[in-house]
This record gives C-alpha cells, structure tokens and sequence, in this order.
C-alpha cells in the first residue's frame, strides 16, 4: 500500500497543478470579459451622453414656457409643442388603457391557469417573436386593420390602439416573468391554509409581481413615446394647429369621446418634421424637441427603477 501511495501522488499532484492552472486561465478570462463589456458599456454610455449634450445644447434657448404653450407656426421663433405633447398624452392613455390591463390579464392567464401543452408553447414562443418585431410592421397592420378595415381613420383611437399592439408583447412577457420570479412555497403555503386558486392569485401573486410588472409596463410605455415609424404608417399629421375635443366636458355625463376620433400629432413626428424644414431655426426647435424626449423616457425609466425597487424592499417573504 505504500509503494502505491509512492506512485498514486504525484498524478494527483499533476492534476491538481493542471486544476490550478484551469482556474487561474478562466479568472484571467472572466476579467478580460468584464473590461471588454465595461468598454462596450461606456462607448454606449459615451456616445449616447455625447448626443445628448448636443441636443441640449442647441436647444437650451427653447426651454421655456411658450415652446410647450404655442402651436407649431410657420415662424420657428413662434412654434410650439402644444398640439403634440397634447397628442402624445392622448395616445398614451388609449395605449396604457387598451395594452395594459389585457398584457397583465394574458400573461397571468398563460403562468397561472393554462394548461401546459403544445398550444400554450406555440402561444409562448409567438408571444416572445412579436415582441422583436420592428415596429413599422405594427403600423402597416394597424393601416389594413384599424385604418381600413374597421373605418378608424386616421384618429387618436388608431394609434393608441396601434402602439397598443407594439408593446403587448412586453407587458406579457415582463408579467410572466414577475410572476415566475415568485417562489413556489408561497403558493404552497397559501393553499395550506385553505386559499382558493383565485385568492392565491390576487393576494399573493399579483402582490409580489407587482414590482416587476410595473417595471415592464413603464418601459413599454417609454418605448411607444418614442415611436415614429408606427404613427407616420397611419397617417399622423406633421402640422396641426388645433387640439383635439377635451376628454371632459361641462354637460352630463361630463365624458366626451370625440377626441377618440380627432386629428393628432405626437412628438416625435412633430420633430420630424421640423427637420425637415432648411431654416436652421427649425433645427433648432427639433434638437429641443430631441431632448424633451430623452429626458421624459429617462424619467419614465428612472420611475420604473425607483419604484420596483421601493416594492420589493417591502416584500417580506
């Protein structure tokens, strides 16, 4: 036994230096890929704070309170973003109103109550495919659905229902993983003390996810902000000088529905055209308009961060 003890040590001497030498190339290569990514971050990050400065720069003289209280004119001294911050608020409220609670409803439906089979991993994967769908293929649906097949027009309803459609997918997706994210034994424990399925669902589930499907829904909503392809595909108007009937009115009911129908512009094909004009002037208004985007996604993004990381610091599970 000692003559093999002799000759068994030094191979298990060899292989733990060859172990070593492993572990001491793959820490070598987590931290060259660590620097490559950070590298990649910070070109990112560089280039996008590079042009954003730009814009805020050449727009700094247009924060004021004319440029958000004027209509576009004609004069770019006098043009203003009224009647498109008007607009994109309006469609807004169509899109948070008509993708929200479906996404959410659809995406705790296929976590928590269908049943696992070939139609719900079809429904899955086509799900996960539309949600990398470029969005000028949304508008040209929106234009044969909305705009020609069911007689919309070119309204407010179209494209809140249009940017609707973009980003289903989203809040379906950032639902189902909220709701995946939820350990297992609190359902068991609910169901131990007699819960029903649908108690289970309301006063724990959605509690705990929460955070992350406000997280998905805030995001989603920044990206239809921003969106141009989707809205010039149905037809928005690059120039309007009026707005659109109010939500409110005077009389009973108090809720009016025209501007469901009405015109519109958003600001991003406000800017867009704009940039269009040869005055530099204009230009001007548009790298403004640039900037008022940006900062209204960031503080879009910025809320869904402050505020999943407020909910799930008072989770206690």
């Amino acid at each position: 036994m000692t003559e093999l003890a002799k000759k068994t040590q030094p191979s298990v001497l060899d292989n733990l230096d060859s172990v070593r030498a492993m572990i001491k190339r793959h820490k070598r290569n987590d931290i060259l890929f660590s620097i490559i990514g950070l590298i990649a971050l910070m070109v990112g990050l560089l280039t996008l704070c590079t042009l954003f400065i730009d814009l805020l720069v050449d727009g700094y003289g247009r924060f004021n309170l004319d440029f958000f209280s004027n209509f576009p004119s004609r004069r770019a001294e006098r043009a203003g973003l009224l009647s498109a911050w008007v607009g994109s608020l309006l469609v807004m409220t169509v899109t948070f109103l008509t993708a929200v609670p479906m996404g959410v409803a659809a995406g705790l439906y296929l976590e928590e109550y269908a049943k696992k089979g070939w139609f719900s991993d079809l429904i899955e994967i086509n799900v996960s495919n539309l949600a990398g769908v470029p969005s000028i293929v949304y508008g040209l649906l929106a234009l044969g659905l909305f705009v020609y097949g069911l007689g919309l027009g070119q309204s407010v309803l179209t494209a809140g229902l249009t940017l609707g459609l973009l980003i289903l997918p989203i809040v379906i997706v950032s639902t189902r993983e909220s709701i995946r994210a939820i350990p297992v034994a609190i359902r068991e424990a609910a169901y131990a003390v007699g819960a029903t399925k649908w108690q289970v669902v309301k006063d724990h589930v959605l509690k705990y996810s929460q955070g992350g499907i406000l997280t998905g829904v805030i995001i989603g909503m920044a990206r239809a902000l921003g969106e141009t392809a989707p809205v010039i595909t149905i037809g928005a108007l690059t120039f309007i000088a009026f707005l659109p009937p109010s939500p409110i009115s005077g009389t009973p009911p108090f809720i009016n529905f025209e501007w469901l129908t009405s015109g519109f512009t958003v600001l991003p094909i406000q800017m867009f055209n704009w940039l269009s004009r040869p005055d530099h002037a204009f230009h001007i208004n548009a790298a403004a308009t640039g900037a008022i985007i940006i900062i209204v996604t960031l503080l879009m993004n910025g809320t869904a961060i402050y505020l999943r990381y407020k909910i799930r610091k008072n989770i206690k599970w």
